[in-house]
């Protein structure tokens, strides 16, 4: 679950790592006391689980309260569906560094990536200067050591009450991550004021799906998700993605909703939501159903391949489903596994028409799509 930038810095904080003063304000109104609160000039930030948002226009510095009150209010009614926005106060910036931690699974050890050049974006300094990048590798079970700190601290040129400074934040840094469960935790850029203090400018925070029950802080709403049917997905315990084509993607197993995402690719159709309800999820077909049809698709596609979640339970899945939900659009089913000789029984008798090759179901449910006789 990735949290807002206000989130991840409420856990900097926690954990002694220094911020800007901010306040945080749902609406133009809050703004004024916010203002007052912070000083000026500051920096209004909207908080969306979006990267470039500097580029998009979505982070501005005012000088006073006249252009604050006129950008708050372009922010809040942006496209982008702005519901919070982070008043910080402006910094005095002299430089700016690059600092993560994340887990590398090829060497099943965490791994801390520091950069001289903060405020660009890693991925592209990875292709275009990689001579750049510090990388070091730390073994959980030992966790991060004074001489890996320093190591990391010289390496980015700091020396003195800098250094010291540096190796503080950093090892708070890794107390944060290991604590929150993280897959990844980001301070870029980490800024180095003029005053010699060192403050998180902005910050990440990623925590592993896996953990919830060891976070209980981080509750799931739906300010987190890009849509309705997404968020109740979570809720629901189901793998959903949102997206905007014209068929919904209803599978069992990982694996073969992938594969049969790119089949529909390939033939020319488009994707409306790929959603997998396979393994403990895989009798709740009418619970899926029921989000597949809060998409403005033209036809659901099912495909099923059944060991252990037979194909005849899903099957009844099915039908049940379209009994109480009567979609409103064709459905494209292709039910394999355990006792399929069942489920195309239970399927034909509830009007359905069986297919038995996936790559057949995916050309059907395109060519309905798209308008032609399937």
């Amino acid at each position: 679950m990735k949290l807002f930038e206000y989130q991840a810095k409420e856990t900097f904080r926690k954990f002694g790592i220094e911020t800007p003063g901010s306040v945080l304000i749902q609406s133009p109104g809050e703004l004024g006391p916010a203002g007052a609160e912070t000083g000026y000039p500051l920096v209004l930030k909207s908080q969306l689980l979006m990267g470039g948002r500097g580029k998009k226009g979505l982070i501005r510095l005012v000088k006073d309260e006249a252009q604050a009150v006129k950008e708050c209010g372009e922010l809040f009614d942006s496209e982008y569906g702005v519901g919070k926005i982070l008043v910080e106060q402006a910094v005095d910036i002299k430089s700016e560094l690059y600092l993560s931690i994340t887990v590398d699974p090829v060497e099943a050890k965490h791994m801390i990536i520091a950069c001289a050049d903060g405020g660009v974006e890693i991925e592209t300094l990875a292709v275009e200067s990689p001579e750049k990048i510090i990388r070091e590798y730390v073994d959980p079970d030992r966790g991060l050591m004074p001489f890996q700190i320093k190591n990391i601290g010289f390496s980015l040129g700091l020396e003195g009450d800098l250094l010291k400074k540096f190796s503080a934040v950093l090892a708070n840094l890794y107390k944060a991550f290991v604590s929150s469960d993280a897959e990844l935790i980001e301070i870029n850029p980490l800024f180095i004021t003029g005053e010699g203090k060192i403050i998180a400018g902005d910050g990440k925070l990623s925590i592993d799906d896996n953990s919830d029950f060891r976070q209980p802080s981080y509750e799931k709403t739906r300010d987190y998700y890009d849509s309705d049917a997404e968020y109740e997905a979570s809720l629901e315990g189901i793998p959903y993605l949102q997206f905007d084509g014209d068929i919904s993607l209803m599978c069992a197993g990982a694996g073969l909703t992938t594969t049969v995402y790119d089949l529909i690719n390939y033939e020319g159709g488009t994707v409306a939501n790929y959603l997998e309800f396979g393994g403990p999820n895989y009798k709740k077909a009418v619970r899926a159903m029921e989000l597949c049809l809060k998409n403005d698709s033209k036809v659901i596609l099912v495909v099923t391949f059944g060991t252990i979640a037979r194909a005849d339970v899903m099957a009844e899945g099915i039908v049940d489903a379209i009994s109480r939900l009567k979609p409103d659009r064709p459905i494209v089913t292709c039910i394999r596994g355990t006792n399929e000789e069942e489920a195309s029984r239970i399927l034909k008798d509830a009007g359905l028409v069986p297919l038995y090759d996936t790559e057949e179901a995916v050309r059907k449910a395109v060519a309905i799509a798209k308008g032609e006789k399937s």
